[in-house]
């Protein structure tokens, strides 16, 4: 669309305002493009240069105030980081990927069709190249086997991606290579001189700010503030990006409260942009750095490997052709990579024109006993070694159970134990077995309900009116991704089916059978909706649970939690009945 604005007395027709740039729902509207003009004549006194200038400034619309999508708009898109190839997979590896399985898992329930889930390895850098020097192997057959472990992992536990992305495939590496000349035809790269400190363990440059010493016993050293790494002085030439042009920008995305969960990590964000930003180094020597994507520009740089890993999840999405499904709902990332996330991803995505996701869910770290994981204390924990201890899904309910995003966890494997026995085994899951078994269920069957029964009860009473509020309860929970919250909810649910049965005796009923299985009915509608709001959770567990219920495929689904209690129910036929949970003893 060809409009014009007037600076300093001139007009100026802009070619470069279109839909992509013309702002739009609450966005920025003609202004934005005055205040770029404006910004820029810092730099300019040339009205030519001036237009240029805001040609490159191109950006695409997105909306600070608008609301995070909802979780059944039909448009699902979560990933996870990819993981660096240098060690095998841990803990906070795993629940990385736990949390995004369980969002796109309940976002498929509440109705969403479009999905797309990534995750994968990251498996380039300086990093790689310096150990598989040491180890005197090839590099891509490092990290091929070490790629293996991670997605073998993730198939261990039920980790229900639709893409596994490997920064050494072609496909990502011809991504790479179209995002940073689109880059360069924007004019955001310029080659210059990059002198300061770089951190090898986190593939990190830092300023002399983000640089603390440390006493060591061969004398004082130099470490990252933030990862306590090493860091080494270095001075090469390389290609930056213009990020310091971009700040206005992040602080508009970074308007929007939700943008980022919890709270306190938008915060963060909010205050890094304040401060200021510096061009980024977005390119390595290849005589430094040779395992890397090279430049396609110039062969004798290869791509900064944070920038080579953030693509990934535009090559998920099948860039340069981008599907409807772009942007990203969700990024899911530990908070020792909201940095990366935060502010240079946004960035490079709003100066390529693409719209930047829109949402991050940071989470906190794992400390085992209230120490922080570390090899030379032994405290490593390997997350196959407890699925032979304690399940697959067992590892994955006390992640989702005992993890809160705001805040680092502590592991304590026996506590662990003793909570899978109380919720899995002896709550839930005797709940629905003992009243699907013969004793009191002689004719195998979710049996009808009499509503008089429940008026005569107050415990049928109490029950009741949790199962009227405990789906949207545990909805507001699952949307805010606080499972753990949503996962109270539905114990209690279960305690007041328990209590329920506890105090009506059904083993007392069978002269009656009315309230017997008035009785059954409630019990069974309780451990019904509290399998289906724990299929996000435990898939395989709450599964078996349903299938034992006999509830069909199509009723798997969010609206059904409330379809029960049922007095319009007529007997239905179990299904093979299985226990869903073996109690742990270790």
């Amino acid at each position: 669309m060809l409009t014009s604005i007037t600076f300093q007395g001139k007009i100026l027709s802009l070619m470069c305002i279109s839909k992509t740039s013309v702002l739009v729902a609450g966005f920025r509207t003609m202004l934005h493009v005055q205040h770029c003009c404006k910004r820029m004549r810092r730099t300019t006194l040339s009205a030519t240069l001036l237009l240029a200038s805001c040609k490159r400034q191109s950006r695409v619309a997105f909306s600070a105030s608008s609301s995070v999508q909802a979780p059944d708009d039909g448009k699902c898109f979560v990933t996870t980081p990819i993981f660096y190839v240098n060690a095998a997979p841990h803990l906070g590896h795993l629940y990385s990927a736990i949390i995004a399985d369980a969002i796109q898992r309940y976002k498929k329930m509440r109705g969403a069709t479009a999905t797309i889930f990534s995750t994968g390895t990251d498996e380039h850098g300086l990093k790689i190249q310096q150990a598989t020097k040491q180890l005197r192997v090839p590099p891509l057959d490092f990290c091929s086997d070490n790629s293996k472990k991670f997605r073998d992992l993730f198939d261990a536990f039920n980790i229900n991606y639709t893409h596994f992305i490997r920064t050494t495939n072609n496909d990502h590496i011809a991504a790479v290579q179209e995002f940073f000349n689109v880059l360069i035809s924007k004019d955001f790269i310029y080659k210059g001189e990059y002198t300061g400190w770089y951190c090898v363990s986190d593939e990190a440059f830092l300023t002399e700010s983000q640089v603390t010493e440390k006493k060591t016993v061969d004398g004082v050293i130099k470490v990252s503030a933030e990862s306590g790494h090493v860091v080494e002085w270095s001075s090469e030439t390389n290609y930056k990006f213009k990020l310091s042009l971009l700040e206005d920008d992040l602080k508009h995305w970074l308007k929007c409260d939700n943008r980022v969960k919890p709270k306190r990590f938008l915060y963060d964000l909010r205050n890094t942009v304040d401060r200021g930003l510096m061009d980024l180094s977005v390119s390595r020597p290849k005589e430094r750095v040779s395992w890397g994507v090279p430049l396609p520009n110039d062969p004798e740089h290869t791509v900064y490997v944070w920038v080579d890993a953030l693509v990934n999840y535009l090559t998920a999405a099948g860039y340069p052709s981008i599907p409807s499904v772009w942007p990203a709902n969700v990024h899911v990332l530990g908070k020792d990579i909201l940095h990366f996330h935060g502010v240079i991803w946004p960035a490079l995505l709003i100066a390529a024109g693409l719209e930047p996701p829109e949402q991050l869910l940071v989470h906190s770290h794992w400390t085992v006993d209230g120490v922080k994981m570390s090899k030379s204390l032994g405290n490593v924990i390997c997350p196959n070694e407890l699925k032979d201890t304690i399940t697959a899904e067992g590892v994955r309910y006390l992640l989702l159970r005992q993890g809160t995003p705001h805040a680092d966890g502590s592991w304590r494997t026996k506590e662990g134990v003793s909570m899978l026995n109380a919720d899995l085994a002896n709550g839930l899951g005797n709940l629905v077995h003992r009243c699907t078994g013969k004793s009191l269920n002689k004719d195998q069957v979710f049996p009808p309900l009499c509503q008089d029964f429940v008026e005569s009860s107050t415990h049928a009473q109490m029950l009741t009116k949790t199962m009227k509020t405990v789906k949207e309860d545990v909805a507001n929970c699952y949307d805010d991704y606080n499972f753990y919250l949503g996962i109270d909810r539905i114990m209690h649910l279960v305690h007041c089916a328990n209590l329920m049965v506890q105090e009506e005796k059904p083993w007392t009923l069978k002269d009656k059978p009315e309230e017997l299985n008035s009785v059954l009915h409630l019990a069974l509608s309780a451990g019904r909706a509290a399998a289906l709001m724990l299929l996000p959770i435990v898939p395989t567990y709450a599964t078996r649970l349903l299938d034992t219920l006999a509830v069909p495929q199509r009723d798997r689904t969010w609206s059904q939690i409330e379809a029960f209690p049922n007095a319009s129910h007529t007997s239905v036929p179990l299904g093979q009945r299985i226990a869903p949970f073996k109690k742990i003893n270790v």
